[in-house]
This record gives structure tokens, C-alpha cells and sequence, in this order.
């Protein structure tokens, strides 16, 4: 049964919900609703990060509590897809960080290939496991980058709040993911 009170949180902007929220109107009834909008986005965003499905959820999870207690808070300075995705990407990086805790996002990390290679935690077909696995050997900012750009179809400027990093760091960084990926997939095919 449809409910015209929380319909109407469909058809509001992002500030719109922000605000209401910060007011106190119906706090549950506007979290559905971004969570509905963004859910299954920063899922995939924090999969192509960690790749095992039970780490994203893991991270998925946090991310979604840490909007929850800190949208009350929000600025509005970026986005708030924006914020909410630097947010899955620390809450991504935690969870690397407790696979290998001297984590450095200029490390790649072999044991993501690893996971990509048993097909356990992919899905789709032969190419898209094939640029999972390349994927997987990218230093993470690279692979975060990459991923940010080509599947998100983020802008650079987007890119920068989310990362924290300078729009010409973000273009180098994705010249070379794209020119990695291109050498291995050449050599996979």
C-alpha cells in the first residue's frame, strides 16, 4: 500500500532530504529513502574495492551507520553521494586494512586477484572476470580511480570529494589504470 507521506521523499532532492532529516521529520521514513537511491550503488562501489561479497556487506553496513549518525551533521560542502561515498570507501579501506593492516593505497593486493580467480565472489561472464582480475592487480587508489570514472561515470571533480586528492593526481592515476589494464587484458586474451 502505497503512503503518501513517504512517497513524496521520491520525489525531493538529495538537500531536500538532508534538510527534513536535520529537522527531525520522519528520520526513518527519509533513511529509506537514501538508502533506496544509494544502497545498491555504494554496494557495487565497495564490491569492486573488496571484492568478497561478506566484507561488503560488512562495510556496507558501516557505511550505512555512519550516514545515519552523521547526516545530522552534514554540511552540504559536497555532494551528498559525494559524502556518502568517501564514506564507503574508508569503511572499504578498513576492511583491507584488517586483511593486510600496513596498507598503502599504492599497494596492489594479490590476494584480491586471488579471490577474483576463484570465481567464488564474481559474477557475470568471461570478460568481466578477466577485468575483475586486472582490476585486482591495480594499486588500489588506481583501482578506486578507475573504478570511480568508468563504472560510477563520476566526474574528476566528484572524484576529488570523494578521494581527497587534486583532479590532476586523479587523471594520472586513471591514464595508468586504463594503460595497465589495457597491457594485461591484451595478454589475457
Amino acid at each position: 500500500m502505497e503512503n503518501p507521506a513517504t512517497d513524496h521523499f521520491k520525489t525531493i532532492s538529495d538537500q531536500e532530504i538532508v534538510e527534513a532529516f536535520q529537522q527531525n521529520q520522519d528520520r526513518d521514513a527519509l533513511f529509506a529513502e537514501i538508502m533506496r537511491r544509494y544502497s545498491e550503488r555504494l554496494y557495487f562501489h565497495i564490491r569492486k574495492i573488496v571484492v568478497d561479497h561478506d566484507d561488503t556487506d560488512d562495510a556496507l553496513q558501516n557505511t550505512l551507520i555512519r550516514v545515519w549518525q552523521n547526516l545530522p551533521g552534514f554540511r552540504g560542502e559536497s555532494q551528498l553521494f559525494s559524502w556518502m561515498y568517501r564514506i564507503a570507501t574508508n569503511e572499504a579501506l578498513t576492511v583491507l586494512r584488517k586483511r593486510k593492516p600496513s596498507l598503502d593505497l599504492d599497494d596492489a593486493m594479490p590476494e584480491l586477484a586471488q579471490l577474483v580467480d576463484s570465481g567464488a565472489h564474481i559474477s557475470g561472464g568471461e570478460i568481466e572476470r578477466k577485468l575483475q582480475m586486472a582490476m585486482a592487480r591495480l594499486p588500489l587508489k588506481q583501482k578506486l580511480v578507475f573504478s570511480l570514472r568508468y563504472f560510477e561515470d563520476l566526474s574528476y571533480e566528484q572524484i576529488a570529494e570523494v578521494t581527497d586528492t587534486s583532479i590532476g593526481a586523479l587523471k594520472a592515476s586513471y591514464f595508468h589504470a586504463v594503460n595497465k589494464l589495457e597491457l594485461w587484458l591484451k595478454r589475457s586474451f
